[in-house]
């Protein structure tokens, strides 16, 4: 589908914004934080546990940051009153992170600090490659402060990932492993697929190795088989692994992994901005415009 894939995700920005809206629905939850938690009390009833994400980055904006910072600790607190079983992601530049590194940080506590107080966990999104540096000595930072509370993500088609899990590793933080969605140069990242998933096999390994926590974040049938071979052959538990896919998208795969007994989490988009978003991740990934225009017309 990749020649399809690549017209839906290019003829997106000039499609209304209502026909997007269609498009968005599968794998945005919608608005409000009620819509977010009545999604993930859904995913919860099919036996999937979830990420909520509050959709926003790139904040320039000192009051706007601040503003940010409001909304995912009320987030959390509503999370922790209905019960429902998530956690939430965020991204650093949401909370200023271009603006003042330690104002970011400032604002990252606030979160991280009503999280270990209502027991949700809180995982750092990585970004681009302008903010993987600081991204990663913030989260190294911020596990160092609330030791099991937070986690990272990596994406395996850099090519320094595998010497971050190196460094990161045996501090036993959470990792969040997935591909990647940005684009990004070629003297920085992994270009052919089959290089991608090496990489992403050797990470998860490492990962394993050091007696991390992972959550194998992929659609690839590839490496969803190796990484069920890997566990198997390490005998993991749910203590150690999950695997996690986006709202959404292949859903059938979601409910085979949960029949396999594999505990799976799903990545919960929602907010004012799923307009930007839907754009912005479409035509950095044309493979998602395909599974959810696969998704529309199969119901899979």
């Amino acid at each position: 589908m990749g020649i399809l894939d690549s017209l839906v995700a290019k003829l997106l920005p000039f499609t209304p914004k209502s026909v997007v809206r269609i498009v968005a629905r599968r794998y945005i939850a919608g608005v409000t934080v009620n819509d977010a938690v009545k999604t993930v009390a859904r995913l919860n009833s099919a036996g999937a546990v979830a990420t909520v994400d509050l959709l926003g980055e790139f904040v320039k904006s000192r009051d706007v940051a601040a503003r940010e910072t409001e909304h995912v600790v009320h987030l959390i607190d509503e999370i922790a009153r209905t019960g429902v079983k998530s956690g939430v992601s965020v991204k650093l530049t949401s909370f200023g992170l271009d603006i003042d590194p330690q104002f970011c940080r400032a604002n990252l506590r606030q979160i991280l600090q009503r999280g270990k107080d209502r027991k949700i966990f809180v995982r750092i999104d990585m970004e681009n490659t302008p903010y993987t540096d600081e991204t990663i000595a913030i989260a190294r930072e911020m596990w160092g402060e609330f030791p099991g509370g937070v986690g990272i993500v990596l994406q395996a088609y850099l090519r320094r990932t595998l010497n971050d899990v190196a460094e990161l590793a045996p501090t036993g933080i959470s990792f969040r492993l997935c591909k990647g969605i940005y684009v990004e140069d070629e003297s920085v990242a992994f270009k052919d697929r089959d290089e991608i998933r090496e990489s992403y096999v050797a990470c998860l390994n490492a990962m394993f190795d050091n007696g991390c926590f992972v959550g194998i974040a992929t659609h690839d049938d590839a490496l969803i088989d190796a990484a069920r071979a890997i566990v198997a052959e390490r005998n993991l538990g749910g203590d150690a692994y999950e695997f996690q896919m986006l709202l959404g998208v292949r859903e059938s795969k979601r409910d085979e992994l949960i029949r396999e007994g594999h505990r799976m989490r799903i990545y919960v988009p929602f907010g004012e901005d799923w307009y930007g978003y839907s754009i912005r991740r479409l035509k950095e990934n044309p493979a998602v415009a395909g599974h959810v225009l696969k998704a529309i017309f199969t119901g899979d």
